[in-house]
């Protein structure tokens, strides 16, 4: 038994070492310093101000503003974008010429990084020489600013994040569909059943637990969301596209307020791990439960 615990310690110890240098080490260094006026120079902080950073949160308009739109990118990724997904999936899942190359297609724009998503775009969204403009001119529509308006803006970044991962959760969603056995769906068709009643009361389901994953990838996909933000907009214009993440850099490292912009990480770690435990509580307990169920009957 010895033995058997020291080989398991032999086994974890990198992967423990390398979850608390870079896990826990952050999370606790963040949580310090969010507890200090810092700029970040100087070594350690020494300016203790208690909750006043977060008392200061609670009253930003930039971060109160962060998190409504963050709430604006959930209710359209999960309204528009998981649906369209799931409808292509279910699409390339048929018979039909060339299926093979319209997954590829589908899937390539999420191989590309998000650095070079945004340059992309922001060539294609351009309002002076953009491929969006120049197409509706073609067919006489005045052309428009797509980043460097406050009303389109957040939408135009919605598009850009849509293309960028739709492929990834298309692929989820084919691969949940392909694991539905066929006889399910011949039993349903021969006992009368329509393809709409066949999706709803066969496909649907089954498919459930990757829709939930799928679910919870997005929105905490999005509440993180930096990197595409960052290039296409900086978080403008007058802070119309800014999120959480852009709000903590801009303060970290551009106005060198590292004690405020780590309570903003601080606060969305909070808000991530919030909705991680609710969600695993209420919604994905049932797909535990029943994998645990599963891996029991197997051994």
């Amino acid at each position: 038994m010895r033995r058997h615990r020291a080989v398991l310690a032999l086994f974890m110890a990198p992967a423990l070492v390398l979850f608390v240098g870079l896990v826990l080490g952050p999370i606790v260094l963040g949580i310090y310093t969010s507890l200090f006026k810092w700029n970040g120079f100087g070594g350690l902080p020494t300016n203790f101000i208690g909750l006043a950073n977060f008392t200061r949160l609670l009253s930003d308009e930039v971060f109160i503003g962060d998190l409504e739109r963050g709430l604006i990118l959930i209710v359209l990724s999960v309204g528009v974008q998981l649906p369209f997904s799931l409808a292509l999936a279910l699409l390339v899942n048929q018979k039909i010429r060339m299926r093979s190359v319209y997954r590829v297609v589908f899937f390539a724009p999420y191989v590309l990084s998000e650095v070079i998503t945004g340059v992309l775009f922001t060539m294609i969204l351009s309002p002076n020489s953009g491929l969006v403009n120049e197409l509706l001119a073609v067919v006489g529509i005045e052309g428009q600013i797509w980043l460097g308006d406050p009303s389109r803006v957040l939408f135009a970044l919605f598009f850009v994040i849509s293309w960028k991962y739709f492929g990834f959760h298309m692929i989820l969603y084919l691969a949940a569909r392909q694991s539905i056995p066929p006889e399910l769906d011949d039993a349903a068709r021969t006992d009368g059943a329509g393809p709409w009643q066949v999706f709803r009361h066969i496909t649907l389901p089954l498919m459930g637990p990757t829709i939930r994953i799928s679910i919870f990838l997005s929105i905490i996909g999005t509440i993180q969301l930096f990197d595409m933000v960052w290039v296409l907009t900086g978080g403008g214009p007058v802070h119309a596209s800014e999120t959480m993440a852009v709000t903590m850099f801009q303060h970290g490292f551009r106005r060198f307020e590292v004690g405020y912009a780590s309570a903003i990480s601080v606060a969305m770690f909070l808000i991530s791990l919030v909705f991680a435990l609710l969600y695993q509580r209420f919604v994905l307990r049932r797909d535990m439960e029943g994998a645990m169920t599963v891996m029991g009957a197997a051994r």
